[in-house]
């Protein structure tokens, strides 16, 4: 039972946000259609009341949360909760790469009707958003409904999810004998965005991994486990390749945890993870190995990925159990909410003039290569969607050099969450796992829940924000196609943030009992 004293309240709502309908699935470079719908993508919302604040915190299996779909969920929240403040309304994406579109590209990706499709039928994603929408919406306002009294409770646990992706060469792999970029899709340099290490220039992974897994758990006022909040440093894309729609990695997390807990609410936030995925570069034989002796798998070219998730949900799941174990011993029902929101700006990543001119030379040889002539309709929708892919982002560095001079910073909307001794801050970008740690570094709370890819604002900061060491290493996620923001940019970020967080904390030390 909870204590008399009560000012926390609480509830949970959740929504399946799949559609049958033969939707884009963004996350490559070319364009894939849905062929039905392989486990469900879901949205999950989390409503805090305190005595002085509110918080609903929205978490949808999707890529990314584009402008239209933030402004269209807020103002159809205000229509079901009249005078809730609807900026307070914190929505994040897993970042799986087998959900739906719903506002055409992504980071100038081809949008469908960029491309010929003759014989694939494609539906509307502005006809997917508004069902999107109302189903956030109605999530996000239940769970407003059904708040009561409660509590909480925090901790952290270990769980390796995810990997660095990016490996380092002794030399300049641009340099090679032989060696050809792709235009709009790429700029190498020292590193490489999943190279390989079997080669005797490797030297390194650019960054390690992090394999804390922290935990918030919820409790009605009978002590029961109703719902909690899972922050992992990893995107889920095990099946980034795939032609249906999936939750990735979070679906099996989601089956394993309610199996042994019962049907509980789980909100999923990526942690800052730019430089990061949920797969090994290096031992995959002995990974292989482990596979077919764990799970009995004969055929892992088709299995390998849905069994890496079964793993990676396992040990999340033990993550879970072992935390909630322990930290159920200080519950509170009297943890201070205060919820903030400002726009902060940051320094973008400025294009030269020698990279202005070179891209306006290939986008010129882009737009002279023609559409596929032969192969079936889905081989020429890969083929084209991936050559309009890259003319996109041959174009949008030309935009961005056009309008860099007058707006030299890009604007961000910021949350800093407060609940107790624990803070939630957020993010739009896949954030390099270096800020991440800057931030919780010398956060004042015991626990920082850093939560990347939240609503972008309109024309604001997006995409990959990559460390020093990412840009001067170059690679896919550290490349001019990629970054908006630069490393200034990032630790711009990280101050805001970190002062942020001290303006909501009390100043006070948490009681020996608390930590």
């Amino acid at each position: 039972m909870l204590g008399a004293m009560n000012t926390l309240k609480i509830g949970w709502a959740g929504r399946d946000i799949s559609t049958d309908r033969p939707v884009d699935i963004p996350g490559q470079f070319h364009i894939r259609v849905s062929r039905g719908v392989s486990d469900p993508i879901t949205a999950t919302a989390l409503a805090l009341e305190g005595d002085a604040d509110p918080a609903i915190l929205v978490s949808a299996d999707l890529i990314a949360i584009r402008p239209p779909l933030l402004e269209e969920v807020r103002a159809a929240v205000a229509a079901r909760i009249p005078g809730f403040p609807v900026e307070k309304l914190l929505l994040n994406a897993t970042h799986t790469h087998t959900g739906a579109s719903y506002s055409g590209a992504i980071a100038g990706m081809a949008t469908p009707s960029q491309v010929p499709h003759e014989g694939i039928e494609i539906a509307s994603s502005d006809e997917y958003r508004a069902f999107l929408v109302a189903r956030i919406a109605e999530a996000a306002a239940e769970a407003w409904a059904r708040r009561a009294p409660g509590g909480m409770t925090y901790g952290y646990g270990y769980a390796v999810v995810g990997h660095s992706r990016r490996t380092v060469y002794f030399d300049d792999v641009s340099k090679r004998p032989g060696a050809a970029g792709r235009p709009g899709m790429n700029v190498a340099g020292h590193a490489v965005m999943y190279g390989n290490t079997d080669d005797p220039r490797f030297s390194h992974y650019e960054a390690g991994a992090d394999a804390t897994v922290n935990l918030l758990y919820t409790f009605d006022t009978a002590g029961r486990l109703t719902g909690a909040v899972i922050n992992v440093p990893c995107p889920s894309q095990n099946s980034e390749h795939e032609w249906q729609l999936s939750a990735d990695y979070w679906h099996d997390v989601r089956v394993e945890i309610r199996r042994r807990h019962g049907d509980i609410f789980l909100l999923p936030q990526c942690a800052a993870a730019g430089d990061l995925a949920p797969r090994v570069l290096h031992g995959k034989a002995a990974q292989d190995r482990r596979f077919r002796l764990q799970y009995g798998a004969d055929d892992l070219a088709s299995q390998r990925e849905r069994i890496a998730r079964r793993d990676i949900a396992r040990r999340i799941a033990a993550a879970f159990d072992e935390t909630l174990e322990w930290s159920r011993k200080d519950v509170r029902s009297d943890a201070p909410l205060r919820h903030t929101v400002r726009t902060i700006a940051l320094q973008r990543r400025f294009i030269t003039k020698t990279e202005y001119t070179a891209h306006l030379r290939e986008l010129r040889r882009l737009e002279a290569e023609p559409f596929a002539r032969a192969g079936t309709p889905e081989e020429r929708l890969v083929h084209d969607s991936t050559l309009v892919a890259r003319r996109n982002r041959c174009r949008r560095v030309l935009e961005r050099y056009a309008e860099q001079a007058g707006r030299p910073r890009l604007p961000m909307e910021l949350h800093t969450i407060r609940l107790g001794d624990v803070a939630f801050v957020s993010n739009p970008f896949e954030l390099y796992m270096d800020f991440m740690h800057r931030i919780q570094a010398r956060s004042p709370f015991i626990q920082t829940f850093v939560v990347q890819l939240c609503g972008v604002l309109p024309d604001g900061a997006d995409g990959y924000l990559a460390t020093e060491r990412g840009v001067r290493g170059k690679g896919y996620s550290a490349s001019l196609y990629c970054n908006r923001v630069s490393p200034r940019g990032g630790q711009e970020l990280v101050d805001a943030t970190v002062a942020a967080l001290k303006e909501i904390y009390s100043g006070a030390a948490p009681r020996r009992d608390q930590i």
